[in-house]
C-alpha cells in the first residue's frame, strides 16, 4: 500500500490576506467563532472585520484589543461580505435591521435550515446570497462546508464566499439549492454517525469481555487514526477496506455482518433519508 504523504503548508499567499474588507460576522458562536479564528489565522487584518454578537467569548473579546470592531454603529457601513452565523429560529428578528448593509455586500449564511429565497425576502430582493453548510469539525479546521449561490452572485464573490468559508476545511458547491437537505443529512449529520460508531463500537467491545475504559480508549482512537489515515491517503475508502480485509480472517468475519443485507449500508441509507425529509420539513 502506498505510504501516505505527510501533510505540508502550501507556501502561497492567503487569499484573505487582501482582502478588502470589511467583513461583517453576525453571530459568533462556536461556528461563526471558528469562522473568525480561520480568518485570523490566515491574514485578514482584525481591523477589517466587524463582530455582532450579544454575547462575546473571551476569545473574541480580546480580539477588539488588536483592533476588530466588536459591537459597533453599523450606520454607514458598507461590508463586503456579510456572513450570517446566528441560529436560525432567531433570524427573522435578527436579519431586517441588516437589510440596508446587504446592497453590494455578498451575503453568506450559515443557518441550517434558512433558504435562498428567505435571504432575499428578509434581505431584500436581487441581493448576492450564498448558502452554506457547515459541520461541527469546522471547530479545528478540518471541517467539509458545501455551499450555494444564488444568480445575484458573481465571480468575484463566489470566490469571496470560498475564500471565507475555507479558513475551517474543504469547501465544494453545487447548482441545485435542494441538494442542500441531503448535504445536511451526509455532512452536517455526519459527524454525529461517526462518534456514535465509536460509542458502539467501544459497547460491543465492553461485550465482549473488554475493560470499559480500554474500550472506549481504543474504540475513540481507532476511529480517530483511521479518519486520519482516510485523510491523509490517496486511496479511497473501499480500497482502504480492502487493504484491511484478509480473506477468510477476523476482519472479513466482522464485514460480513457489517456488509449484510441487514448492515450498515441499509441503516446508514434509512438514516440519512430521514435526515434528508427532517431538513426539507425545518427550510418549510
Amino acid at each position: 500500500m502506498p505510504e501516505p504523504k505527510p501533510e505540508t503548508r502550501s507556501e502561497t499567499p492567503s487569499p484573505l490576506a487582501g482582502v478588502a474588507g470589511p467583513i461583517l460576522l453576525v453571530g459568533a458562536g462556536k461556528m461563526g467563532g471558528a469562522l473568525l479564528e480561520g480568518w485570523l489565522r490566515l491574514g485578514i487584518d482584525p481591523r477589517k472585520i466587524v463582530v455582532i454578537e450579544p454575547h462575546p467569548s473571551a476569545e473574541t473579546a480580546a480580539q477588539a484589543i488588536a483592533g476588530l470592531r466588536l459591537n459597533p454603529d453599523t450606520a454607514g457601513l458598507r461590508p463586503q461580505a456579510i456572513v450570517l452565523a446566528v441560529k436560525p429560529q432567531t433570524a427573522p428578528e435578527a436579519l431586517p435591521a441588516l437589510a440596508p448593509l446587504a446592497a453590494g455586500a455578498v451575503v453568506i449564511s450559515i443557518m441550517a435550515g434558512r433558504t435562498l429565497a428567505f435571504l432575499e425576502a428578509t434581505l431584500g430582493a436581487g441581493i448576492a446570497a450564498v448558502r452554506a453548510m457547515p459541520n461541527t469539525p469546522a471547530a479545528i479546521g478540518r471541517g467539509m462546508t458545501v455551499a450555494v449561490a444564488n444568480s445575484a452572485v458573481t465571480a468575484d464573490g463566489r470566490a469571496l464566499a470560498q475564500a471565507l468559508l475555507a479558513a475551517t476545511g474543504k469547501v465544494d458547491w453545487v447548482a441545485e439549492e435542494g441538494l442542500i437537505d441531503a448535504v445536511t443529512a451526509v455532512s452536517g449529520s455526519g459527524p454525529a454517525y461517526v462518534f456514535l460508531m465509536a460509542e458502539s463500537l467501544a459497547r460491543a467491545g465492553i461485550a465482549a469481555g473488554l475493560p470499559a475504559d480500554l474500550a472506549h480508549r481504543i474504540a475513540r482512537e481507532t476511529v480517530a487514526g483511521a479518519g486520519e489515515l482516510l485523510h491523509r491517503s490517496p486511496l479511497d475508502a473501499a480500497t482502504l477496506r480492502k487493504n484491511v480485509t484478509s480473506p477468510g480472517g477476523t476482519t472479513a468475519a466482522a464485514l460480513d455482518v457489517l456488509m449484510g443485507p441487514d448492515g450498515l449500508d441499509p441503516l446508514l441509507e434509512k438514516a440519512v433519508a430521514a435526515a434528508t425529509r427532517r431538513s426539507r420539513e425545518l427550510a418549510g
